[in-house]
């Protein structure tokens, strides 16, 4: 199972393996209280991508389709997500954005579903 959560919300047991999908650090938490079990930042859309979405709610269907095409470069990282769930059960993915609708954590989940199928 894949969750979604704000890093900013505090941890819990229930989140199982919790992995930052943001290429930048949160700005106000510490590694230390973090509670980050591996922090994924290549996964993240790229800087160009990231700047151009600037997390506008009108281009959250054409972020969807750009950053899934930068993701079938990276299949590796993908395939790390997919183990990592299937060996702990539960993954959360953390993110820093205020939206928490329209952000990459949502896009990189629904587009792991899909490739369920």
């Amino acid at each position: 199972m894949i969750k979604v959560k704000r890093i900013y919300d505090q941890a819990q047991k229930n989140d199982g393996f919790r992995i930052l999908v943001d290429r930048l650090w949160p700005r106000g938490v510490s590694k230390e209280t973090a509670s980050v079990d591996l922090w994924l930042r290549d996964i993240a859309p790229s800087d160009g991508l990231r700047k151009w979405f600037c997390h506008d709610p009108a281009k959250w269907s054409e972020f969807g389709n750009r950053y899934t095409r930068e993701l079938k470069r990276q299949p590796d990282a993908l395939k790390q997500i997919k183990r990592i769930e299937k060996e702990n059960g539960v993954v959360t993915l953390l993110y820093a954005a205020k939206d928490k609708e329209h952000n990459n954590a949502v896009a990189l989940t629904k587009i792991l579903q899909k490739q369920r199928g």
